[in-house]
């Protein structure tokens, strides 16, 4: 996989401000990826925030290193074969287990992650893996559970096209 950020946008099914993977720096297909996110102090989660606060009020968002190592997993997933149906379909976290947070993220950090693929389904993967800072631990992740969804049950297209058919028309 190319660890270019035009690719990166051309997997993944979110856009700035929610990219949160800056580069591949590992990829081996159908087996792991690792990549990287670099903090900075101008992230949306630091606007408004108010002078003089205490260091540890800049810790990065747990939630946002959760969906930045979702984000490396589906590069994954998807740089390896995709989801294997055939319609247009997005892919999503359906579970995470065994999660642990061993340490904070700070701005000026930048953030490893390696996830490893440990089974391909048709519409499923399973994936584990470990965020580093440095040398640190910051999260280890049991097992993330993703899933494949077509695009138009997400984005309620579907239910939108089928409103606007005529009550005789709708089944």
């Amino acid at each position: 996989m190319n660890s270019g950020y035009a690719q990166l946008l051309a997997l993944l099914p979110v856009r700035h401000p929610m990219v949160l993977v800056d580069r591949v720096t590992d990829f081996v297909r159908g087996c792991t990826i690792e990549t990287t996110k670099a903090v900075t102090g101008s992230e949306p989660c630091y606007q408004g925030m108010a002078d003089g606060l205490p260091a540890e009020r800049y810790a990065y968002p747990r939630s946002m290193i959760l969906e930045s190592f979702g984000q490396s997993a589906a590069l994954l997933w998807l740089g390896s074969h995709g989801p294997d149906t055939e319609e247009d379909s997005l892919p999503m976290v359906g579970r995470l287990r065994n999660c642990a947070f061993t340490g904070s993220v700070f701005p000026g950090d930048v953030i490893r992650h390696r996830v490893w693929v440990e089974r391909l389904v048709e519409d499923g993967a399973f994936m584990t893996g470990e965020s580093r800072v440095g040398d640190q631990v910051l999260l280890t992740v049991g097992s993330l559970i993703a899933v494949a969804r077509p695009t138009a049950m997400i984005t309620g297209e579907a239910a939108t096209s089928a409103a606007a058919l005529p009550a005789s028309r709708q089944h």
